[in-house]
């Protein structure tokens, strides 16, 4: 295990609010300690290939526009089995059928991280466009907050899940 903390945008840059996820993730890896346990990762719009990121973790945090039917920009966090519930049990992400299966692809290895969350962040608009609309844009930095209180919650509960001594400054 090289990494303890892999933190994973997923989205197509270039689907208006579906590219959030990446951008987040480039965000929070221009404000990290570069030589800190965590990997970010621009994981796109999936791809099995992300099953060895996964396995190689302890912890895992994926970042991704979800439909989860609130007012564009609402951020929600689901931890462990809410994550799996939610990627089962509700149409939330375009990725979702994806990200549930590369899920219990990792599931069958034995090496799915114990530690994992999703944040979603509701999206206005799926469709061309290489821009976030303005409630997206706007959740970005609460994305990006609750993308670093997990790490500090999972941090001080030492669950193996270190964010390295570097702190992230919360804006």
């Amino acid at each position: 295990m090289t990494q303890s903390t892999l933190v994973l945008g997923l989205g197509n840059t270039l689907m208006t609010d579906e590219g959030v996820g990446p951008l987040v993730v480039r965000h929070l890896k221009a404000e990290a300690d570069p030589a800190g346990p965590l990997l970010f990762l621009d994981g796109g719009t999936l791809s099995f290939t992300l099953a060895g990121p996964i396995e190689d973790c302890r912890c895992l945090i994926v970042v991704d526009a979800a439909a989860m039917g609130d007012p564009p920009g609402t951020v929600r966090v689901f931890e462990g089995e809410a994550m799996d519930r939610q990627l089962r049990q509700h149409a939330n992400s375009v990725h979702e059928v994806s990200l549930a299966d590369l899920l219990d692809m990792v599931r069958l290895t034995d090496r799915l991280p114990e530690r994992r969350a999703l944040v979603g962040i509701e999206p206005a608009v799926i469709g061309w466009g290489d821009r976030l609309t303005p409630a997206v844009e706007a959740a970005v930095p609460i994305a990006m907050a609750r993308v670093q209180e997990i790490l500090r919650q999972w941090d001080e509960t030492e669950t193996g899940c270190s964010i390295g001594q570097g702190r992230f400054a919360v804006r």
